[in-house]
């Protein structure tokens, strides 16, 4: 039976598969912490964590190439679990199921771990390929960057001393990224004094599910549903037709993925409830997206039934206020860059939704690659939900990484590339949150690229990693780190 561990290169994708047996959410790193921490002692090569938690592996160069450039090869090591409704998986204890699927490689109902796994496994392969010629390496390991960005942020600047980065972190085989958006997260909460619900009343749970969902900086221009804000629609025409009363939602799970689900209960009078039913408006809504997001999203599913009554529900006014701020709060693309056409500038993701227990909880990610912009939109966003008296917060603020088009990593990679494919990489500035702009901002004069495999649907169930990108990208990178200028 062929395993991904007899894909092309080999010496890459035994790697990959030894990372996918080891559960490796972000904040669940002590197990691949120690796995990484092992492969570099087991190699004889200077191998520590710092106290964030990032691994650094140090290679010396090979014979005749000391006096090069050296170069940081970095990735993360923790990845984002989703998975598919009715797949039964634990990210903190079960492996990755992986599927060849024709020149895919997907897993079984969850994501893959390929971003950033298969950025790790190349920086393996590298460091334990002693027929390499390379000048001095260190990898870069860095921990929890699905979650914020931790371990690049806790990086001590005087950790490394490589004078050129290698992100392996992007998603486009072929392209070379040499800037990238900022980030900053905006946290709305609100704690209210519940409501007891009538024994009268009927509890009805609707749930949404099948969205594309994705990574919000990566597929936000595509145009894919938002499950908050198709939930903030039918919850907001629930109250209008119905007088209904919100109880619970339970919406997204990862600032940095587009939500792919979401429920609400909500209580109805008997009346108002048989009234739901003979409207039939959870088929008339799920009509209605079906049309709206026709070609883009193929298996929306909007389900409605009784459920057992909770004892608890919002105020009226607290409830009119804070889906009045969901529907209100911009999400998804809002400008492109103007010199750059095809790449978004600034988006939103309304990323989390929780609502009970006396709390509603609200988390978006804010992205852009112009620092102003990222100010106005998170602004806008803090005074939307201000309006619905909510105590509003923004956190994990950073700037984008600005692109040097004169970068000499970029002059031999570009070089390098056209000799080995006989075709132009595009250069490109990606709209996803890279670990460059941190990285640079703390060691000024960092020379920065950041490339990868192709992937498709990274930060949901459809993630795949196309096999043929990756022979190419690990032998571009060996290319170039044999072609790195001295120093």
């Amino acid at each position: 039976m062929e395993t991904i561990k007899t894909l092309a290169p080999q010496n890459v994708w035994k790697h990959f598969d030894a990372l996918t047996q080891i559960p490796r959410p972000s904040g669940h790193l002590d197990a691949v912490r120690e796995f990484l921490l092992s492969f570099g002692k087991k190699l004889g090569l200077e191998t520590f964590a710092d106290t964030c938690g990032n691994v650094i592996i140090r290679k010396p160069a090979t014979p005749g190439m000391e006096k090069r450039r050296g170069v940081i090869l970095q990735g993360h090591m923790d990845m984002v679990p989703q998975k598919d409704n009715d797949t039964v998986h634990d990210f903190t204890k079960d492996p990755i199921r992986t599927v060849i699927d024709g020149e895919w490689v997907r897993a079984d109902g969850t994501t893959l771990g390929a971003d950033n796994g298969m950025g790790v496994a190349a920086i393996m392969a590298v460091l334990e390929d002693n027929t390499l010629s390379h000048g001095p390496i260190e990898a870069l390991i860095t921990a929890d960057e699905e979650t914020g960005m931790y371990g690049a942020f806790g990086l001590e600047p005087d950790t490394l001393k490589g004078k050129i980065l290698l992100n392996l972190d992007s998603e486009e085989e072929g392209e070379l990224y040499i800037g990238c958006a900022g980030g900053l997260d905006v946290t709305a909460t609100l704690r209210y004094r519940e409501q007891p619900t009538a024994e009268t009343d009927v509890a009805l749970r609707f749930e949404l599910k099948g969205l594309r969902g994705g990574h919000s900086g990566l597929e936000i221009s595509e145009g894919r549903a938002n499950a908050n804000k198709l939930m903030a629609r039918f919850v907001s025409e629930c109250i209008r037709r119905y007088d209904a009363r919100l109880a619970q939602w339970e919406g997204g799970n990862m600032r940095n993925a587009i939500p792919r689900e979401a429920c609400a209960v909500m209580m109805f009078a008997p009346a108002e409830a048989h009234a739901f039913f003979e409207d039939k408006l959870a088929e008339e809504m799920l009509a209605t997206w079906q049309n709206e997001y026709q070609g883009i999203e193929e298996n929306i599913t909007l389900s409605a039934g009784r459920d057992d009554n909770p004892s608890m529900m919002m105020p009226e006014d607290v409830q009119d206020a804070v889906v009045s701020a969901l529907l209100a709060c911009h999400d998804g693309e809002l400008r492109r860059i103007a010199s750059m056409p095809d790449t978004v500038e600034t988006s939103s993701n309304l990323a989390i939704v929780r609502i009970g227990d006396g709390t509603a909880s609200i988390k978006i990610l804010a992205r852009s690659s112009c620092d102003s912009m990222k100010a106005y939109l998170a602004e806008s966003l803090c005074a939307c939900f201000d309006l619905a008296e909510m105590e509003v917060e923004t956190s994990g603020g950073y700037s984008g990484w600005q692109p040097d088009f004169q970068s000499p990593i970029l002059a031999t990679m570009r070089r390098s590339y056209r000799e080995q494919f006989g075709t132009e990489p595009k250069v490109k500035v990606v709209h996803a949150g890279l670990e460059c702009g941190i990285l640079g901002a703390k060691m000024p004069g960092l020379d920065m690229v950041s490339f990868g495999p192709t992937l498709r649907s990274p930060h949901s169930p459809a993630e795949r990693v196309h096999i043929p990108s990756v022979a190419r990208f690990y032998d571009f990178l060996v290319a170039t780190l044999a072609q790195v200028p001295e120093d």
